[in-house]
């Protein structure tokens, strides 16, 4: 008999689902379908003692990008890890390392300098206000892939 893929990872890990959702036009200047190809990845929840909840995201996923005009796929490892905290005062800060997804809305984008769809390599690190607007972003490494850009 062999443990779970999560048991092998220890105590409180949880498998992780992802569903394919689209990205509206005003991303790429086209719909964007996103799809995950393989999903390994699981999820642990920790509790600070301030109150915060931790997030961490580990294992693998592979994730697909449509232009859903001209049907053009591209694939790419998306595996992270990530760290998410949520605080008290509902702010959150994430952390992600490795490769990574990252979808910015048009004036986010521009405001920091990246692509609106790309997968990135190194850090990235954001920090989220309450209502949603990313306050600061950060990325210590590249992007590998404009998404737009490789659909176009």
């Amino acid at each position: 008999m062999t443990a779970s893929p999560a048991l092998a990872r220890g105590p409180k890990w949880q498998f992780l689902p992802a569903a394919p959702f689209t990205l509206p036009a005003e991303f790429c200047g086209f719909q964007v379908q996103v799809a995950p190809q393989v999903n390994k990845r699981f999820e642990k929840l920790l509790k600070a003692s301030d109150g915060s909840m931790i997030l961490l995201h580990t294992g693998f996923l592979s994730v697909s990008y449509t232009n859903l005009e001209s049907g053009k796929t591209i694939t790419e490892n998306v595996s992270g890890p990530l760290k998410i905290t949520v605080f008290p005062d509902g702010s959150v800060t994430l952390a992600d390392k490795g490769r990574t997804s990252l979808f910015l809305p048009p004036d986010d984008a521009q405001r920091f300098g990246l692509p609106t769809v790309a997968v990135t390599a190194g850090a990235v690190t954001a920090s989220v206000a309450p209502d949603g607007s990313i306050t600061s972003l950060s990325l210590h490494g590249h992007v590998l892939v404009d998404v737009c850009a490789a659909l176009s």
